[in-house]
């Protein structure tokens, strides 16, 4: 194991109400600059183990709790959190490479709303009756927490993943053992330190640091939990359904997209190049449902690869903290040469590197020379086949292809097999409405991107998952129905 420096933050494991040193911890880097900035446990069994078992103490006092307490300190922790934004932005942006700006305004403010939309709709759900009075009966449904929650959240939106999860999860009454990224733990052991002041009693929620590989696969082994939440890759969730299998445990999965945006020749270009430039780099093209195919009808093909070009190039490139910056840095190295390894692809294949990497240069600040950076890239040319229009690249890169009819792009808009999210660019809202329809996607903007209503269902379709999250779909999710019948 390296040698440390005594400057670098080391996080424990949150069980039972306090903090637990691990036997053994992993580096965790800097993005921005390529340093081990911090060391994170490298949780297995045994931990996941006690986070459970604290869960399992904790659940009866948290889930006899009335909404209305609940709600009262989910307020309470978002109060806390809120108060604490600017804190939580800088650690954000330092553990993922986002820039500050994006963690400002949107992680952890969503982290916050997160919280305060669980603690409201927690008060408002009903149960369903009926009456059959020829059988002097009457039948009605009532509602109760699972259990323990396994919640495995990914590394692109740190906390506002992890309590996109944990909010529902503990609304409902449940209690929880949560493992975030290995590679972005910062917010979430921050998180913890507040849950006590919140007034969250202990073992409502642990958090378990490490990998997918020990930490993550003991609790979706663990035969006390009874649900799993997890938001990431395909294949990770391949390996979680075979593993919760033979204990016919509850999934919800979220996973990746390879999201279309399809802009008809009557699309207001004014709008929605600016639009579709936040939807293909926003957060450096890290997000689920950024765009990475643009279809474009042949009769404003070229004036809007034109246009759309010449602003990715304004995109500024550089350090995270840097608030002029744009462009933060990608998560790894690894994750890096991976999303270059694409735009080599496209290239062999004869698609035409527009801009980004390896056409334009990329000048970064002193400090910055060894981080993970990578220009916005626009790919045109590329076949429908190739991977770069198949596979979810999950970088700042977005491949542009022409169209004709209608009816041909959305049969080549689905024609990939993942359905997550796709955007649509008209004018004619006839068109509007029918595109929408038929395309297979979870989520269908229109002459829009990312306006969220957390009210309804938010997950996708074929690879990208299985299950939806909202106020009523988390709610049904994170409770049990049972169905009474009373004869009278």
């Amino acid at each position: 194991m390296m040698a440390h420096s005594k400057a670098l933050l080391v996080l424990e494991n949150f069980i039972g109400g306090k903090f637990v040193p691990c036997s053994s911890y992993i580096d965790s880097y800097n993005p921005s600059t390529g340093d081990v900035y911090c060391r994170v446990p490298d949780s297995g069994k045994e931990e996941v183990e006690a986070a459970v078992k604290a869960a399992k103490v904790a659940f009866p006092i948290w889930s006899s709790k009335s909404p209305l307490e609940r709600s009262q300190i989910l307020n309470k922790l978002a109060d806390l959190i809120e108060r604490d934004l600017e804190a939580f932005a800088q650690a954000e942006s330092k553990d993922q490479g986002k820039t500050i700006t994006f963690a400002r305004t949107v992680d952890i403010p969503r982290a916050v709303y997160n919280f305060r939309f669980f603690a409201s709709s927690i008060l408002h759900h009903t149960t369903e009756c009926t009456e059959m009075a020829t059988m002097s009966c009457m039948h009605y449904t009532s509602r109760t927490p699972v259990g323990v929650a396994g919640l495995i959240s990914p590394w692109n939106l740190p906390l506002y993943l992890l309590t996109w999860k944990i909010a529902p999860a503990i609304a409902c009454g449940n209690t929880v053992v949560a493992k975030p990224s290995e590679m972005t733990s910062v917010t979430a052991w921050m998180m913890c330190k507040l849950l006590e002041k919140a007034g969250v009693p202990h073992g409502v929620v642990n958090v378990v640091f490490g990998t997918g590989a020990r930490a993550g696969e003991a609790l979706v082994c663990h035969p006390d939990v009874p649900l799993i939440s997890f938001t990431g890759s395909t294949l990770t969730a391949q390996r979680i359904t075979e593993k919760s299998a033979p204990h016919c445990k509850r999934l919800s999965l979220e996973l990746g997209g390879k999201n279309p945006a399809i802009v008809f020749d009557d699309a207001d270009l004014l709008q929605c190049i600016p639009t579709t430039l936040r939807s293909s780099f926003a957060n450096q093209g890290e997000i689920c449902l950024c765009t990475s195919r643009i279809f474009i009808q042949r009769g404003i093909y070229s004036e809007f690869l034109k246009r759309f070009v010449a602003e990715a190039k304004k995109w500024k490139v550089g350090n995270p903290s840097d608030p002029t910056v744009d462009v933060g840095a990608l998560i790894s190295k690894e994750h890096l040469e991976k999303v270059r390894s694409y735009v080599k692809k496209a290239q062999a294949e004869g698609a035409r590197v527009l801009c980004g990497e390896g056409v334009d240069s990329l000048a970064l600040p002193t400090g910055n020379q060894k981080g993970y950076f990578m220009l916005p890239t626009v790919i045109a040319e590329v076949k429908d086949e190739s991977c770069c229009m198949q596979e979810e690249i999950f970088g700042p890169v977005t491949c542009v292809v022409a169209f004709d009819t209608e009816e041909e792009v959305i049969e080549r808009a689905n024609s990939v097999k993942y359905g997550l999210a796709a955007t649509v660019w008209s004018s004619n809202v006839g068109r509007v409405h029918r595109v929408a329809q038929r395309l297979q996607a979870g989520l269908v903007w229109t002459n829009c991107w990312l306006v969220r209503d957390l009210n309804l269902p938010f997950g996708g379709m074929k690879a990208s998952g299985i299950g939806r999250e909202g106020a009523k779909d988390s709610y049904e999710f994170f409770t049990e129905v049972k169905t009474i019948t009373i004869k009278h």
